[in-house]
């Protein structure tokens, strides 16, 4: 399998609903359990790309267009971006989407850079 297709095959899509004990006093989600669900898949994209085990180092950038209500379906998609020795970087797409009807926006963006560890939890090559 070619690069490009190992990318495409390791693609992860994540549907949650967003009930009311994950949301604040605005009754919208909270940040950090928004960035808490990023962080899980951009893990398992890592993970289902280089079949390594993996530890988050930084989370690059998070852009919060749109909050996220109570009472909403949210899919996290997450895409490699990056690849470099031992580490990867995975861009996580959230969009909500209304459970009643028939729409569908962009909510948060972010990347995170992942870097692939062995057995002595030290850094290994992604591809050896």
């Amino acid at each position: 399998m070619n690069y490009e297709e190992k990318i495409k095959s390791s693609e992860t899509h994540v549907f949650k609903v967003v009930f009311p004990n994950t949301t604040n006093h605005h009754n919208t989600m909270f940040g950090g359990k928004v960035m808490e669900m990023m962080d899980e898949v951009a893990f398992m994209t890592a993970t289902r790309f280089a079949r390594k085990s993996f530890v988050t180092v930084s989370c690059d950038r998070i852009d919060f267009k749109k909050p996220i209500p109570a009472d909403t379906l949210v899919e996290l998609i997450g895409r490699v971006k990056y690849v470099g020795n031992s580490s990867l970087k995975v861009t996580i797409d959230i969009f909500m989407e209304d459970m009643y009807h028939d729409i569908r926006e962009k909510a948060v963006t972010g990347d995170f850079t992942l870097v692939a560890i062995g057995a002595d939890k030290k850094p290994i090559k992604i591809f050896s």
